[in-house]
């Protein structure tokens, strides 16, 4: 009897203490917290005493390579937590920090320690979403950055580099909504949030074609200036010159016009938006192929409108043939072309896409540009059948100009002899 009555007493203050044996039943809890999405990726910020959760998730648009969120309103001096899935399965997370538009850099005192959540992650699929906790501070109302690029970093190293975003934006997040949560012992925590969701204001409006960055506008007007002017206005004043001198006199006008007045403000306006739009994003100046090139294409395309300025203003007197520079300058000239071919494509195949992080141009871009390539060639060919006619033509300018000096020459003669009488 005593032990029955010893266990009737210890259930009897179990039961009036509210305390229950089960483990697994379920408690409601409330928290705090909000959630906003962009054009490619929402964040959700689950607040819960001093520890906030953040999920990052893409919206299954793009091709995840990394995402991150800054704590700010803008990039410059704003603390970033970025994450990227690893070949093992493993997601690394590093927390960096940037002074203005550059790649950002580890931040080894950042302001807060976060660490990666496994348990809020999804990490498969076609929608994946990065989680981390980090302390919770005094905001209620919270500006956050986002930041998706395309291109997996090439190590699990927490300042592994980085290639530039192809979507960005600033989310507003409102902390104090509140969010239901069940909770278990045995389970976590599952949020459900009861307020509407905030506001955002990214880079487009959740279509699946992402909109240009402002430093992207600008390389693509590099890209048309740079492309017209090479590959457009200068094979047009070849071509001028190729066909027209055997027909007009005037021949060097149009061609010089066309490479050196029309080509050549084309050019340097690409050029320079060049430059501005490599300032713009942040990247460095000179640091690979396509950069390193466009300046030495600019360079000898320079030094070729020089060389052909000497070339026709500055001739030796009773020339018999053809002088070799006059060939130089044609070779010079047809090699800058086609170096251009190669840094137009260059430029819209490789460096577009690797700077970027967005998919490269449409096919029928590449088929325009080797059809282009195909038809100048061919034009430039039909012209060298004008070549003999050429060759004539100039030898009939030099045995006229012999004549005229020797006709000169006897005039002075006569008249000197008559003088000398």
């Amino acid at each position: 009897m005593l032990p029955l009555l010893v266990l009737f007493l210890l259930q009897f203050l179990v039961s009036a203490s509210g305390l229950q044996p089960n483990l697994y039943t379920r408690q409601q809890q409330t928290v705090t917290g909000d959630s906003s999405c962009g054009t490619s990726v929402c964040i959700a910020a689950t607040v819960n005493g001093s520890t906030t959760t953040y999920v990052v998730s893409s919206s299954g648009n793009r091709r995840v390579g990394w995402m991150g969120m800054g704590f700010g309103s803008q990039m410059a001096n704003t603390p970033m937590v970025i994450m990227w899935l690893n070949s093992d399965g493993t997601v690394a997370l590093s927390q960096r920090s940037a002074t203005r538009l550059v790649m950002p850099t580890v931040d080894s005192d950042p302001p807060r320690i976060a660490s990666f959540s496994s348990g809020a992650s999804v990490l498969s699929g076609s929608t994946l979403s990065f989680a981390f906790t980090i302390p919770s501070n005094s905001d209620t109302r919270q500006s956050v950055i986002y930041a998706l690029g395309t291109t997996t970093p090439s190590s699990s190293a927490v300042d592994a580099p980085i290639v530039q975003h192809i979507d960005a934006g600033t989310l507003s997040l409102d902390l104090t909504k509140q969010v239901s949560t069940s909770t278990t012992t045995s389970s976590g925590t599952s949020p459900t949030s009861t307020g509407t969701s905030g506001s955002g204001t990214g880079t487009g409006s959740g279509s699946t074609s992402i909109p240009l960055q402002p430093h992207q506008k600008v390389i693509v007007a590099h890209a048309v200036f740079c492309t017209v002017g090479f590959l457009l206005f200068l094979p047009a004043g070849v071509l001028v010159a190729r066909f027209m001198r055997i027909f007009i006199p005037t021949w060097f006008q149009g061609h010089w016009i066309l490479q050196w007045g029309i080509a050549g403000p084309t050019i340097l306006i690409g050029i320079i938006l060049g430059i501005v739009g490599v300032g713009q994003a942040g990247a460095q100046h000179l640091d690979d192929n396509h950069k390193r090139w466009g300046i030495a294409l600019f360079i000898l395309y320079l030094v070729q409108c020089a060389f052909g300025a000497v070339v026709h203003f500055i001739k030796k007197q009773n020339l018999k043939h053809r002088p070799p520079q006059n060939y130089a300058h044609a070779i010079l000239g047809l090699a800058v072309i086609g170096l251009a071919f190669y840094q137009v494509r260059s430029g819209y195949h490789e460096e577009w896409p690797l700077t970027t992080g967005r998919d490269p141009l449409p096919s029928g871009v590449d088929v325009l540009f080797w059809i282009w390539v195909a038809l100048l060639p061919l034009a430039y060919a039909a012209g060298l059948v004008f070549l003999p006619k050429q060759y004539r033509q100039e030898k009939e300018a030099v045995k006229m100009r012999r004549q005229d000096n020797e006709g000169n020459f006897n005039l002075k003669q006569t008249s000197y002899q008559q003088y000398s009488r």
